[in-house]
């Protein structure tokens, strides 16, 4: 079955159908939310409340305990007090079903979860401030220590050798390489990736090993307004790149789509930086791999939009929101080389930790 093949594309009356046979509950709006392989909508129901109803694509559903692990998550952290969506039980107590469904490829099976809805914006769509940059890093690393603490029976379902968003599987990205446009752009995707074997695997022991969000976005944080000026994050959505890594890596992936909407990109690391390093400081091996990893995970987003553009051409404008951007960042941390962009890093979150 191609990636093609295996995206959800309900109907709302489809959608609504499964809300009310599952949970017994009646739609009285509903609407598409943006999504990469599955298929997202906003409901309200006429009983009361917003959901989130998400149906994951008919190849990732043949990875229940994948899903449950990650439903289990969400929980775990709603439970330590951050603000992760939980699921709502279907009407036989399960917090997922796999369910047939036909959506034009014949009938397929696709698993459903209703999810709590949380308010606020993305903050893709304010002015991030060094304040709010701080809370980012802090929020990044406060999710990866609770995760660590967080036990189940299948976690083993989180070691995914050959998952390509995996920031430790830059490699994978090489039989992807001719769907990347410009030879320029191309050459520093192949030489960010010897990079990343040469600097960053062979140094990989002296990581600490965690369990990642993994795309912990503008797009998947959301905030609400505080004080006059100020904002607080709100929400921590979409737990489905979640896999065993390490810390850094979370922090690298944090850095790099931060600095995607932002007009001094280069601004963006320092405070998120002293953030993150208030609750879990860096240790030598890991502040010497940070300039790689944000690289990596640039490369990441280009190469594996430009492929997903092949796959579902009528999605392009979405897929390509973060590589478009992406690829001018890529390009100028690269010409700035690794000592300096490290060192404007730490002197900044330096600075901001000295000044808080």
């Amino acid at each position: 079955m191609s990636m093609k093949e295996a995206k959800p594309r309900l109907t709302e009356s489809q959608a609504s159908e499964l809300i009310s046979r599952l949970f017994g509950l009646t739609v009285t709006k509903i609407h598409p939310l943006p999504s990469y392989d599955d298929q997202n909508f906003h409901v309200v129901v006429s009983e009361e409340g917003q959901y989130v109803l998400k149906i994951m694509n008919a190849v990732l559903s043949q990875n229940q305990d994948l899903y449950e692990l990650q439903t289990h998550a969400m929980a775990f952290l709603h439970q330590h007090g951050l603000p992760a969506q939980t699921a709502l039980p279907t009407l036989t107590g399960s917090l997922m079903s796999l369910e047939n469904i036909d959506c034009g490829f014949g009938s397929q099976k696709y698993l459903v979860r209703l999810l709590t809805y949380l308010p606020g914006t993305t903050i893709s769509k304010i002015p991030c401030s060094p304040q709010m940059l701080y809370q980012v890093g802090r929020m990044a690393a406060t999710m990866d220590t609770i995760l660590q603490k967080m036990e189940h029976p299948k976690l083993s379902a989180l070691q995914q050798e050959n998952f390509v968003w995996n920031l430790g599987n830059v490699h994978l990205l090489e039989p992807y390489l001719p769907t990347v446009e410009g030879e320029n752009v191309k050459q520093i995707v192949k030489d960010v990736i010897k990079m990343f074997k040469t600097e960053v695997l062979v140094n990989i022991n002296s990581f600490r090993k965690c369990i990642n969000h993994g795309d912990f976005n503008d797009l998947n944080i959301l905030v609400e307004p505080e004080g006059l000026t100020g904002h607080r994050i709100s929400g921590i959505l979409d737990f489905g790149d979640m896999s065993s890594g390490y810390y850094v890596f979370e922090l690298a992936i944090a850095i790099m789509y931060m600095m995607i909407e932002s007009q001094t990109p280069l601004e963006m690391g320092g405070a998120m930086l002293a953030g993150w390093e208030s609750v879990f400081p860096l240790n030598r091996a890991e502040r010497d791999a940070l300039y790689v990893l944000v690289l990596a995970r640039f490369c990441q987003s280009l190469v594996l939009a430009q492929h997903s553009v092949t796959l579902y051409p009528e999605d392009e404008d979405y897929l390509m929101i973060t590589s478009r951007k992406g690829k001018g960042h890529l390009l100028r941390l690269w010409k700035m080389g690794k000592e300096a962009v490290l060192t404007k890093w730490f002197e900044d979150a330096r600075e901001y930790t000295d000044k808080k």
